[in-house]
C-alpha cells in the first residue's frame, strides 16, 4: 500500500473508533473520556504527517528537520493535555528539553567543516550516478546481445546451413545448388547490414569522424519528422562526453517520432564557458513523464555519469523542451581522419 492509501485507511479508522467511542459516551454519561481515545489515534496520523513533510528538506538538513518535527508533534501533545487537565503550565519543561538537544543538533551541522560536508554529498552523488552508469551499461550489453542473437547471428547460422545444401546439392542437382548460393549470398548482405547497424548503435562511425555536430545532423536527416539543428560547437569533445550527449540527443529524438505526435521538432546545441547545453524540442501533444518510461530515465542515468542533468518541460497539449547539461570541454578545431574501408 502506498503512503496516501495508508494514511487514508488511519483516517477512516480514526473517524471510524472516535465515532463509536462518542455513541458510547452518549449513551453511557460521564467525563467525556472520548478525546483520549482520538488523541491516541490522531498521534501516529501527527507524527507521519510532520515526518513526510521533514523528509523534503535538503539532504544535510533533513535529520535536523525531523527531530524538530517530531519535537513539534510531542510538545503540541503535552500542550493539548496540559489544555484538558488544567494546573500548572508544566508543558514548559518538556518543550525546553526538547529545544535543548534541537539547538544542540543544529549547532553541530553548522560546524561540521564545509570541506568535509562538500566530501560526503560528493560521495553520495558519485555512488548513486555510478549505480546508474552501471544499469545503464548493463541495458546496453543486454541490448547488443539480445540484437546479436535475434538477428545477425541468427542469419549466419542459416547461411552456414543453406551453404552447406548447395555443397549436397551441386553434383545431383546444380541448379538448385545455384539457387541456394545466391540466397547464401543475399543472406550475408543482410547480416551485414545488420551487423553495420549493431555497430552504429555501439558507437556511430559518423560521431567519430564529424563529431557531435555532424552526427547529430545525420541523424536528424534520417527521421520520419522535419527536424531542425541548430549548433554553434566550434570543436571536438572529450570521447566519453560525445558519446553520451550523442546517444541522449537520440534518445531524446526517439521519444518525440515515438511517443509526441509532433509534426516538427528541434535541437539546439551550444557551448556555455565549461558547459555543454543541449535542447530537444517538438510541437506534439506533451504530458511526457520520466515515471512513465525508462526513456526519460535512461537519458538521466547517462547524464548523471558525467554530473550532467536534464530538466522536462511538457505541458498538457505541449509544447515538449528537453533541455541537457553536461560538463565539457572543447579542444581546438582540428580535423579528424577517418580509416578507410578493406
Amino acid at each position: 500500500m502506498n503512503w496516501s492509501g495508508w494514511l487514508s485507511l488511519q483516517s477512516s479508522i480514526f473517524g471510524v473508533v472516535t465515532f463509536v467511542c462518542i455513541l458510547i459516551w452518549a449513551l453511557t454519561g460521564g467525563d467525556f473520556w472520548p478525546i483520549w481515545v482520538a488523541m491516541g489515534l490522531a498521534l501516529p496520523i501527527a507524527l507521519q504527517l510532520s515526518i513526510r513533510e521533514a523528509i523534503k528538506a535538503p539532504r544535510r538538513w533533513r535529520p535536523l528537520a525531523i527531530q524538530g518535527a517530531v519535537s513539534g508533534v510531542i510538545v503540541g501533545l503535552n500542550v493539548f493535555i496540559w489544555a484538558l487537565t488544567g494546573g500548572t503550565f508544566w508543558p514548559i519543561w518538556p518543550a525546553l528539553g526538547l529545544g535543548f538537544f534541537l539547538a544542540l543538533h543544529a549547532i553541530i551541522l553548522t560546524r561540521v567543516p564545509v570541506r568535509e560536508r562538500e566530501l560526503t554529498e560528493r560521495v553520495e552523488v558519485l555512488t548513486r550516478t555510478r549505480r546508474g552508469a552501471l544499469d545503464v551499461q548493463a541495458a546496453e550489453l543486454r541490448r547488443i546481445e539480445r540484437d546479436l542473437h535475434d538477428g545477425a547471428q541468427a542469419r549466419l547460422v542459416s547461411l552456414g546451413m543453406t551453404i552447406g545444401l548447395a555443397e549436397e546439392m551441386v553434383d545431383r542437382d546444380p541448379a538448385t545448388a545455384r539457387q541456394l548460393l545466391a540466397e547464401a549470398r543475399e543472406a550475408s548482405s543482410t547480416a551485414l547490414v545488420e551487423l553495420r547497424h549493431l555497430v552504429r548503435g555501439i558507437h556511430p562511425p559518423v560521431l567519430a569522424e564529424r563529431g557531435l555536430d555532424g552526427a547529430v545532423r545525420a541523424l536528424a536527416l534520417n527521421l520520419r519528422i522535419p527536424t531542425s539543428v541548430d549548433s554553434d560547437l566550434s570543436g571536438r569533445l572529450d570521447t566519453p562526453v560525445e558519446s553520451a550527449a550523442y546517444f541522449a540527443i537520440a534518445e531524446a529524438l526517439s521519444n518525440v517520432t515515438v511517443h509526441s505526435g509532433a509534426t516538427f521538432a528541434y535541437v539546439s546545441i551550444k557551448r556555455t564557458d565549461d558547459r555543454l547545453l543541449m535542447e530537444v524540442g517538438d510541437d506534439g501533444h506533451g504530458g511526457a513523464d520520466p515515471s512513465r518510461g525508462t526513456g526519460l530515465r535512461g537519458i538521466e542515468r547517462r547524464l548523471a555519469a558525467f554530473d550532467g542533468t536534464m530538466t522536462l518541460s511538457s505541458p498538457p497539449d505541449g509544447p515538449t523542451i528537453v533541455t541537457m547539461e553536461l560538463p565539457c570541454a572543447l579542444s581546438s578545431p582540428r580535423t579528424t581522419l577517418s580509416s578507410g574501408t578493406d
